[in-house]
């Protein structure tokens, strides 16, 4: 990041920028020269967020948990540096010390909801190496609130499935607290209640006994679902009032405490600043006065069906490979498993009829996640710049990688060998386990199919291909200001 941010000038783009308020010292030009490739686009409204507040309207399409969590390691674990660093250039350096810290717990967590939900522990380390090696990796380096999300929400889907409910929604709580996709993440609750319910009238016979039974059993896991969604939905809600307090509020002066610079950029690029002329932005006057939709409108003309104009092409272009791989991982699910799609996964598999469970990606435990997956993709795709849809569905689904990682598994013979007990197919793994050590095959199935790059099946090269390219082009393109995802 740092070689292509000096060898290539940035592109004047027409980003939100606010000006420097001080002079910086040598230390803050040295960790601008380093790390000023990972402060661009988005990562400036994070950042000015976390120094100066929400000062201006469109800030507010940030939620807070990222940049409050900047703003505490900046003034906590770094407040030794304060007399080398101005506070901006300490931002940057949390951002990129917690952004590596997120990436690593996030694909730790990756590893251990595919080792419970798929059944095959070689498969879920392939995947979270893939997360590793993420198309959306220079955001989870940058000061971009997706690592952060990555590690909650995949944490949460975890803690889930271990049957820890209060701790998953703990962490779906936070999870929504930095991203807004993060709501949708309530129908893991009520999909796993009702599933729970299901299966329970499935084992016993309903009599008129049982009834009151029944309805006790109904109501309980009802007010369980209510209770956590709320949960979930309850940090968004406050940042929602935190701002109608800010921006609908009388004028408090505000004014007198900003410094100049700030209010000539309001100026020069009509910023709406909070509380300050008495006049109330349009959504105040709303039923639900919601600002995060009315930014999305306003400032970005995110809508149904905006986007598809002939002159998005390359971005629908940029956006093609991890579509085809969602909806063809849908695909191949709902294909495998017909039945158990059409009763979506609430009818009790029989397994003195149908055998023993199927595991890997075809699972019967993936099927809310191949759903939650398939809604991402048509919401981003039909709703939103088509373009993010690779951080988009890179930092909040696991599916781009345990469907990446099955594909390497099914169909590369360089990962076959004899004797493995998760082999697909009738297959097996080649090489050692994750933790093993030692000289000879690589332990890393990426560097080992990277390393026989010729020889690998073409498949391979596209799967590979796609996530080494992102990975660079990233780094190169939106280090420097220029359109990427």
């Amino acid at each position: 990041q740092a070689v292509f941010n000096l060898l290539i000038p940035d592109h004047a783009a027409d980003a939100f920028s606010p000006p420097r308020l001080w002079e910086p010292s040598p230390w803050d030009v040295l960790v601008e020269w380093l790390l000023g490739g990972l402060s661009h686009w988005d990562a400036e409204h994070f950042l000015f967020i976390a120094e100066h507040g929400y000062l201006y309207e469109h800030n507010c399409a940030f939620l807070p948990l990222y940049p409050l969590s900047l703003r505490a390691v900046a003034s906590g674990a770094l407040w030794p540096l304060q007399r080398l660093l101005r506070l901006r250039s300490r931002l940057l350096l949390s951002a990129v010390l917690l952004n590596s810290l997120f990436s690593a717990l996030a694909a730790a967590a990756l590893y251990e909801l595919g080792r419970v939900v798929l059944r095959r522990r070689r498969v879920a380390f392939l995947a979270a190496l893939l997360f590793s090696l993420s198309p959306a990796n220079v955001f989870m380096a940058a000061a971009y609130s997706e690592s952060m999300f990555a590690f909650l929400a995949f944490g949460a889907m975890w803690q889930l499935e271990k049957g820890q409910s209060w701790l998953s929604g703990l962490l779906f709580s936070l999870a929504s607290g930095a991203r807004a996709n993060g709501l949708i993440n309530a129908g893991f609750f009520l999909y796993s209640q009702a599933k729970r319910f299901a299966l329970q009238l499935q084992v016993g016979s309903v009599s008129l006994r049982k009834l009151p039974l029944l309805w006790k059993q109904i109501l309980s896991l009802a007010s369980s679902a209510a209770l956590m969604s709320a949960g979930i939905f309850l940090p968004f809600a406050v940042f929602q009032y935190y701002a109608y307090v800010r921006f609908c509020g009388p004028g408090s002066g505000l004014d007198q405490t900003i410094p100049e610079p700030l209010l000539q950029l309001a100026r020069d690029k009509g910023y709406r600043l909070a509380a300050m002329d008495g006049a109330k932005p349009p959504w105040c006057s709303q039923r639900i006065p919601v600002v995060y939709s009315y930014i999305q409108d306003t400032y970005w003309n995110v809508g149904f069906l905006r986007y598809f104009e002939l002159r998005q092409i390359p971005n629908f272009l940029l956006a093609l490979p991890v579509t085809l791989l969602v909806s063809w991982a849908a695909w191949t699910y709902i294909s495998t498993n017909p039945r158990h799609c059409l009763t979506i996964g609430l009818e009790r598999i029989k397994s003195e009829e149908e055998g023993k469970p199927r595991d890997g990606f075809c699972c019967p435990g993936a099927f809310v996640y191949v759903v939650h997956a398939t809604a991402l993709l048509a919401f981003g795709f039909s709703c939103m710049h088509v373009q993010v849809l690779t951080r988009f569905l890179g930092s909040s689904s696991p599916i781009l990688y345990w469907f990446s990682a099955h594909l390497l598994q099914e169909h590369e013979p360089l990962l076959w060998s004899t004797g493995a007990d998760n082999a697909p197919s009738g297959r097996s793994v080649l090489g050692k386990s994750p933790s093993s050590c030692g000289k000879g095959t690589p332990d890393n199935p990426v560097v080992r199919l990277l390393l026989n790059w010729r020889l690998i099946t073409p498949l391979s090269k596209g799967i590979l291909g796609f996530f080494l390219c992102y990975w660079l082009l990233g780094l190169l393109l939106h280090c420097n200001f220029l359109p990427w995802t």
